[in-house]
Parts: C-alpha cells; sequence; structure tokens
C-alpha cells in the first residue's frame, strides 16, 4: 500500500510509512530506514557466537562476504562509519601528524574532533570544488619536508559520495591519480565510503573499481543500504588485525552482534540493486523543487540520493522552513542558513516525495 497524495497535501498513512516517524515523510537521512521483514526474520534467525572471541558465524559471514565484495584480505564489523574512520586514523597516523581531508568532510564536520581527542592528530581541511578532493588541490596541503616546524602529514582521507557537497560522487581516475601520487610519497590514504555503494551505482562501476587505489576504506551498512546498524572497515590482514584492539579500546566489541550483522548481509545482498530508484526519487525530487521561486537546485549536481537546495532567495532561512515542513509532517534538515538537505531511500516513494514538493511550495509561497 503506497501513501496517497492529495490535493490537500494529505497523506493516507501507508505501512512503508509507519516503519519511519509515524505519519511522517522522512528525508532527514538515509540512516532512519527501519530493518525490512527480510531483515527482521534473519535477525531472529540469526546463528551467534561471542563476536569478541571472533566467534559468531553470522559477523564472520558478513565480514567475509564484504571482504570478497571488495577484494580485500580482511573486513570488520563495527557499530558506526565514525568508528571505522576514527580507527583507520589511529592506525595511519601518529600523534602529533596532520590528517588532509576536504573542509566540508565528514571526517573534519561531524566525528566530535575525535582525531584530536583519540589519535593526538589534527585535521588539516582543503577546500575542493563539489568536495572532490584532487591530487593539484592535496599536494599543497602536504607537510612531508620539514622535520621541525610544522606536523607533518600522516594520512590523507577522500569522501565519496560527499555527504555535505550533496552526495556528489569523484570518478575513479582522480582517485587513483590522487592515491598514486600519495604512495610515491609513502603517505597512506583512506576512503571514507559510508554511500560507496550510491557512488558506484551513479556511475555504473563496481565498488572494487572505486575503493581499489586506497589503503583501508569503510561503507555504512546502515544508510543508503538500509540495515539498522553496522559499518564495515576494510584493509590488509595486518591492518584488520590491529582495528580489531582498536576496536575494543573503543568499546565496539559487540559480544552476539550476529543478531546486527545478519540484517547487514541482507541488506549488502539486496540493497545495492536498488539504489537506483533512490536516485531516480533524488532526481525528481531535485527537479522539482528547481520550479518553485526563490528555491536553487544544482541539477548536475545530483547524481546520488542527496538533493541540496538553496532558499537564500526567499523570505525565510533554512531553519524556518524546516520547521514550518515539519509542520506538515515533511522532515528535511537544515545544513545551514540557506542550504537544505533531502535524502531518499528505501522507505519513501514517488507518492510521498510529491507530497514533500506540494509542503515545499506551500511554505515558500506561505499558503
Amino acid at each position: 500500500m503506497r501513501g496517497r497524495f492529495t490535493p490537500k497535501g494529505l497523506t493516507e498513512v501507508s505501512e512503508m510509512q509507519t516503519r519511519g516517524v509515524r505519519g511522517a515523510v522522512d528525508l532527514r537521512s538515509d540512516t532512519v530506514t527501519r530493518p525490512s521483514p527480510e531483515m527482521r526474520r534473519a535477525m531472529m534467525a540469526a546463528e551467534v557466537g561471542d563476536d569478541v572471541y571472533g566467534e559468531d558465524p553470522t559477523v564472520n559471514r558478513l565480514q567475509a562476504r564484504a571482504a570478497a565484495l571488495f577484494e580485500r584480505e580482511a573486513a570488520l564489523f563495527v557499530p558506526t562509519g565514525t568508528m571505522a574512520n576514527q580507527i583507520a586514523v589511529h592506525l595511519h597516523s601518529r600523534p602529533g601528524q596532520e590528517v588532509v581531508c576536504e573542509a566540508r568532510s565528514h571526517l573534519f564536520n561531524l566525528e566530535m574532533g575525535m582525531a584530536a581527542a583519540f589519535s593526538g592528530c589534527q585535521l588539516r581541511p582543503v577546500e575542493a570544488p563539489l568536495g572532490r578532493l584532487s591530487w593539484a588541490l592535496v599536494e599543497p596541503a602536504l607537510r612531508l619536508q620539514d622535520p621541525y616546524n610544522k606536523a607533518r602529514t600522516g594520512l590523507v582521507v577522500l569522501e565519496n559520495t560527499h555527504n555535505l557537497a550533496g552526495g556528489v560522487v569523484t570518478p575513479p581516475a582522480a582517485c587513483l591519480h590522487l592515491c598514486d601520487e600519495l604512495h610515491r610519497r609513502s603517505v597512506p590514504a583512506h576512503l571514507d565510503g559510508a554511500r560507496i555503494f550510491n557512488a558506484a551505482t551513479a556511475l555504473n562501476l563496481p565498488v572494487t573499481q572505486l575503493a581499489a587505489p586506497f589503503d583501508s576504506l569503510m561503507f555504512c551498512l546502515s544508510k543508503g543500504l538500509g540495515a539498522p546498524v553496522g559499518s564495515i572497515l576494510l584493509g590488509s590482514a595486518e591492518f584488520i588485525h590491529r582495528a580489531r584492539i582498536v576496536r575494543k579500546m573503543l568499546g565496539g566489541g559487540m559480544r552476539q552482534a550476529g543478531v546486527l550483522a545478519a540484517a547487514g548481509l541482507v541488506a549488502l545482498e539486496h540493497a545495492p540493486a536498488r539504489l537506483a530508484q533512490d536516485h531516480a526519487l533524488a532526481r525528481c525530487l531535485a527537479e522539482g523543487l528547481a520550479e518553485i521561486a526563490g528555491v536553487t537546485v544544482a541539477l548536475d549536481q545530483v547524481a546520488t540520493n542527496i538533493v541540496v537546495c538553496d532558499v537564500g532567495r526567499t523570505e525565510l532561512d533554512a531553519a524556518a522552513v524546516v520547521a514550518k515542513l515539519a509542520e506538515r509532517n515533511i522532515l528535511a534538515s537544515a545544513l545551514d542558513a540557506r542550504r537544505i538537505r533531502f535524502v531518499t531511500h528505501c522507505d519513501v516513494n514517488q507518492a510521498q516525495c510529491d507530497e514533500a514538493l506540494f509542503a515545499m511550495r506551500a511554505v515558500i509561497e506561505r499558503q
């Protein structure tokens, strides 16, 4: 049963909607998805053991499947993408070093200074057009020569897709060039691939091609893939052995985690094939937003499931628009005073996106 869009902006609450905030069209993030019936059945039937001892068979199957899919020696199931990134920072760098990342990256903006708090590193943000780091932009930020006055570069992190830049995808040629140049200088590269399957879908390429140049990478099961919890960190067998130790230091040893890993296995096997639907919905949403007077959308940048619009030419700031949308049971996120983010995912459909557009038009036009 689908949500029904009416001219008055009313919605018949569908089975899909009740899986989110009841009665609301939730476009805040793809992290709001609820486990599918298939995931719930898998979780209930999951064979479990103590994963801190490496004895949870379902976790082990998930890790082995992820490692094979990305053609890596090993993988590690962790609670969050932030933990995965911070484990990578900790292992690739030393206290007192710098980590180069894009200025709008998740690492710099949304991980609460953990690189400094846990690993003793400072972040050196680099502003990149559309969030796409390139060698030309990274090279001037590297600190490799001066041994006495400047913190040396320990790691470079690239994000693909780039969340706060609007789900922008960095093509594989740019990643390969960047990593090749870094490796020539003995600088490791980590890929924050929280939504790497979205990037691969947008480019119609295998995830292995996007991830191959990087020393380590992570991806989230709990975003576009729709699982309730978890991310995967990948790298060499030696890297993942050390990562398991750091995960325990951070409190990430989850014992009978197969209950969660079972949902991750379902997500990994079935969700990538349906991501194109999310992208198509995002495109429709972006085109509809662009038709609203005073709302600006860079349509050429809408490649995946994230749409960022600018309401700076309207009489309302982003927070006010988001608040008024919430009154109409449409949930979105204000990124700053001008920009609003909408994210499509497996728990929204075309009718609900149409309703969001109706509400957005009504709020902007003060209806």
